[in-house]
C-alpha cells in the first residue's frame, strides 16, 4: 500500500492537509464518525480542543482495531458546529494532530453544521483509510 500526497505548487500553501492523495492498496477502511463519547457512551471535554483530542483518539483507535495505522489515512473530514471557534484554535489543534497521528497528512475538510447527533458534542472526525 502506499498513499502519495500531492500538493500542486499552482495551489495555495497545504497546511495540516494533503490537497490531494492518491492511493493504492487492498483495503479500504471507511471510519465512522467520531465524537470525544466516553466509555459510557457520554459527552466529555469542555473545550474544542479537548473534544478534539478525544474524538481523533477514538478515529485511530478505529483505524487501529482495523489493522491501521495514523500513515494509512487518506481521507478526513471534520464537522465543527463553530467554524470561528475553530479557526481560533487551529494551531493547537494542530499539535494535537501532529501528536496523535504525525506529519503525513490526509485531503480533509472542515465543514460547519449546525448541530451533532449527540448536542454536547462540539467536533466530529470521520475518515477513509487504504491499507495493505
Amino acid at each position: 500500500m502506499s498513499l502519495e500526497r500531492i500538493n500542486p505548487a499552482e495551489l495555495s500553501p497545504a497546511t495540516g492537509f494533503s490537497h490531494a492523495v492518491a492511493a493504492t492498496g487492498t483495503r479500504l477502511v471507511f471510519l465512522a464518525g467520531q465524537t470525544a463519547l466516553d466509555g459510557a457512551g457520554k459527552v466529555v471535554g469542555e473545550s474544542l480542543p479537548e473534544q478534539f483530542e478525544i474524538a481523533l483518539t477514538s478515529l485511530l483507535t478505529a483505524l487501529a482495531a482495523a489493522g491501521g495505522s495514523p500513515a494509512d489515512l487518506a481521507r478526513v473530514t471534520v464537522y465543527a458546529v463553530d467554524v470561528a471557534a475553530y479557526r481560533t484554535h487551529v494551531a493547537e489543534l494542530g499539535r494535537i494532530w501532529r501528536t496523535l497521528a504525525g506529519r503525513d497528512y490526509p485531503a480533509m475538510a472542515v465543514v460547519g453544521v449546525v448541530r451533532l447527533w449527540d448536542e454536547a458534542a462540539l467536533v466530529e472526525l470521520d475518515g477513509v483509510a487504504v491499507l495493505p
